[in-house]
């Protein structure tokens, strides 16, 4: 039988600490943001690499990124010190992501043919599939171990998504003028790159030991000790993953998130070049970003309230509805004016998904614990990390043979027909195709009628199999 959690765990956060854990995102969207929506465009106008190649190279390695997440999952569940299961990690791995980060968008020029692919593939894994994953898969489980309460994981995800939204935009906002900063008037010159991240993930590590002193986990088994964790019956990794795999609600909330990440990455990796070649103005890309930040974070501010007259799967299903709208239309137009708003409605929608979403997940993970008998909040977390990662390589993939497809050429300054074509499709078509099954999946998303239940058994030491007896 299930140990009775903490009575304290059901609690409200201040909003320091609310607010460190939100940092957390703003400081790993350094990172995110600016390799979904610059690499491939570093590797095919600095680098000199094709589309496709960058593309491939990414792909491939979401397979072991993926893998990574799942086994970061196994050691956060096997993890006891005195900072909690998740939290130390964040202190351990933040440099070493830095490091790399800055390492990836620094290809030597004397690096070419095989030896260039291959320092491309190697710095992109130290920083996706090792280090990124060390720090965001226990990042992400934090949620569920700072609070069993719904609003307050609610009021995470918000606070989550707010300032993640903020890293976003100043990634879309400062990256292109530092690098034409630091690279003496190019902003293509590698010397630029090189410099605006090592400024960047100095930033980063800052932020991420802010978010280490401020966060505090709490949702541990009564009377639990280090001792005591360690005496307990381990759950392996093959029970771990079959105990995922039969909860509904969180194989719906890991399709959801899944399409996301594949939307965001096709949709945020093509705007510079659908702002740059289809629009024809590469002056605008910091406008029509920033309409959709500025947006995002103006409804985040809103979207706590909305959650006290409406559930998160409710706010999450408008959001994305919306979303799709937005990217309906955006498919027949290059008008920039119309362009902004419809980055500003898109903006609304994602505020909406972005945050109920994680808050969601968590909710769906717990009731894992009551469903099964047993707790996998970081095995939960790693297996939807995998496929966030999974999702994201395989749309930055789509993104980059999509358009090889069309004949995208990087060295010209006007692209063909088919070409423009195929930016369209990668920057509105496929993403709301997305949106279209995140809705479907939501659809069917009824945990609010059980996961009262659940909190009230497990808070008494029972799962599913006890009170059925």
């Amino acid at each position: 039988m299930a140990k009775n959690m903490e009575n304290n765990a059901n609690v409200k956060l201040s909003f320091l600490e609310r607010f460190a854990y939100g940092m957390g995102d703003y400081a790993g969207n350094l990172v995110y943001s600016a390799i979904s929506a610059f690499l491939i465009v570093y590797y095919t106008n600095v680098v000199g690499a094709s589309a496709s190649a960058a593309a491939s190279i990414i792909a491939i390695s979401k397979i072991f990124d993926g893998i990574s997440d799942l086994a970061m999952g196994y050691i956060i569940d096997h993890t006891h010190s005195k900072w909690g299961k998740a939290r130390p990690w964040i202190a351990r791995l933040c440099v070493p992501l830095a490091v790399c980060t800055v390492l990836m968008f620094t290809v030597p020029s004397s690096f070419v043919g095989k030896a260039q692919l291959a320092y491309m593939f190697l710095t992109y894994n130290l920083v996706s599939t090792i280090f990124y994953t060390g720090i965001n898969v226990p990042y992400a489980t934090m949620n569920g171990l700072m609070t069993t309460n719904q609003y307050e994981r609610g009021l995470l995800g918000n606070f989550r998504n707010l300032l993640a939204t903020a890293g976003t935009m100043t990634i879309n906002t400062f990256v292109l003028k530092m690098t034409k900063f630091f690279g003496g008037g190019d902003a293509y010159e590698q010397k630029g790159w090189t410099l605006t991240f090592i400024v960047l993930m100095i930033v980063f590590v800052v932020l991420n030991m802010f978010m280490f002193f401020c966060c505090k986990e709490r949702v541990v088994e009564n009377g639990e000790s280090r001792g005591e964790e360690e005496k307990k019956e381990k759950v392996s990794f093959l029970k771990g993953l079959k105990g995922l795999v039969v909860n509904k609600y969180w194989v719906l909330m890991v399709i959801s998130i899944f399409a996301m990440y594949f939307m965001m990455s096709c949709f945020f990796g093509s705007a510079l070049y659908f702002v740059k070649y289809n629009v024809g103005d590469e002056g605008k890309y910091a406008l029509i970003s920033n309409c959709l930040s500025v947006a995002q974070i103006a409804a985040l501010f809103i979207t706590p309230f909305l959650m006290k007259v409406m559930s998160k799967k409710q706010l999450f299903m408008a959001g994305m509805a919306l979303t799709g709208v937005g990217f309906l239309c955006t498919g027949l137009t290059t008008n920039v004016a119309l362009l902004c708003v419809l980055s500003a409605v898109k903006g609304i929608g994602f505020a909406c998904g972005g945050a109920t979403m994680y808050g969601l997940l968590q909710d769906a993970i717990t009731y894992g614990e009551w469903y099964n008998g047993y707790g996998t909040a970081g095995m939960g977390n790693a297996a939807s990390s995998f496929c966030m990662k999974v999702g994201s390589g395989i749309g930055t993939a789509a993104l980059g043979w999509i358009l090889d497809a069309g004949g995208f050429k990087a060295e010209l300054a006007e692209q063909s027909k088919s070409a423009l074509a195929a930016i369209n499709t990668v920057f509105a078509w496929v993403p709301l195709v997305t949106m279209v099954i995140v809705v479907v999946c939501l659809a069917l998303f009824d945990l609010d009628k059980h996961y009262d239940k659940a909190i009230a058994d497990l808070q008494q030491g029972k799962h599913r199999l006890d009170s059925a007896e």
